[in-house]
């Protein structure tokens, strides 16, 4: 199966990788930080903030394949900072309908930039 890289100007890569990967059935997305796509620096808000704009740049990533949050169906977020989980939580009820992507939090030592979130996902194609 061809497997076609994904790029999208709402996202910014800090290495050597692909923002997301179309395989097929099922879109994989790299792990995105919250970077401000206007200045290319870290987003200064809280976790609340961070969480959304990191839904922003892989909702994008996600639109160059046709493909939008209901498609979603697993979901990692790194916090730096396991008392953030509540704020996150929050935020991240509002960008999904039922039912929910699977999903999985896991606490961090460190993120780059010193973000205090990070998330990937995996979305599928319906058929």
């Amino acid at each position: 199966m061809p497997r076609t890289p994904l790029t999208s100007p709402t996202a910014t890569a800090v290495g050597p990788y692909s923002h997301g990967v179309d395989a097929g059935r099922y879109v994989f997305c790299s792990g995105q930080t919250p970077i401000d796509p206007a200045t290319g620096e870290l987003h200064t808000g809280g976790v609340d903030a961070q969480t959304h704009q990191c839904f922003d740049h892989l909702f994008g990533v996600l639109a160059e394949a046709g493909l939008g949050p209901d498609d979603v169906v697993k979901v990692n977020v790194y916090l730096r900072d396991m008392a953030d989980f509540a704020e996150m939580n929050a935020a991240y009820e509002h960008r999904f309908t039922h039912p929910y992507p699977a999903r999985t939090t896991i606490a961090v030592a460190g993120l780059p930039l010193d973000a205090r979130v990070e998330i990937e996902l995996v979305a599928e194609r319906a058929g």
